[in-house]
């Protein structure tokens, strides 16, 4: 399913969360944070989550990932339709991320708590795996391949100076090149400035 889409920045999350603990009428809620580097990493992730207490009745998760047309997939694995996956990606939209996956481990105490309780239990135990996370917000990015004569590269050089372009790699050579990044935002600019020096040629990659 599809997700509401994002500018050039976005929040996500620096690195696993702590593991968090939710009870309600003797049923334990374990929650798990994970930043996603793709959509493929979930798996594993889970099948991490699920080791972790293999006494758990049910594994409930929602992720989120991409950034200009991210997208998710909820899971109540089991419990009734809606009252778990659903309401952790509430969490997710809540906390305006993306490229995470939010896990709930369920170990049952005896006692039905009926689809409110269940709603709220896996609400909250999200929420609580979330603030238990370090939140940050990172920059996409544009990059391109510049290349010059040694009459251009002063020139080069300074426009990536002033303009605070990050140099990720140079080869000078018999000619010169570099790899640069911008914030995306600004690549069409940056693209145009580099296009008007003669004796320079730019490539987007």
């Amino acid at each position: 399913m599809k997700a509401p889409g994002h500018n050039d920045t976005y929040k996500t999350l620096a690195g696993p969360g702590r593991e968090v603990l939710y009870k309600d009428r003797n049923s334990k809620f374990y929650g798990y944070a994970f930043p996603l580097a793709h959509e493929d990493a979930a798996s594993p992730l889970l099948e991490e989550v699920r080791k972790r207490h293999r006494k758990a009745s049910h594994l409930c998760y929602a992720w989120q990932w991409g950034l200009e047309e991210p997208y998710y997939r909820v899971n109540d694995d089991g419990e009734p339709t809606h009252s778990a996956g659903m309401p952790i990606y509430g969490q997710i939209q809540a906390f305006g991320l993306t490229n995470v996956l939010v896990a709930v481990l369920r170990i049952y105490g005896g006692t039905k708590l009926g689809v409110g309780g269940l709603i709220q239990a896996y609400r909250e135990t999200g929420k609580m795996a979330l603030e238990a996370s370090e939140i940050v917000t990172r920059t996409l990015k544009g990059e391109f391949l510049v290349h010059c004569g040694y009459p251009q590269l002063n020139t080069v050089l300074r426009l990536v100076k002033v303009h605070n372009m990050e140099l990720l790699q140079q080869e000078l050579q018999e000619s010169c090149t570099f790899h640069i990044a911008v914030r995306l935002q600004n690549a069409e600019k940056t693209e145009t400035l580099f296009q008007n020096i003669q004796g320079v040629r730019v490539v987007r990659v």
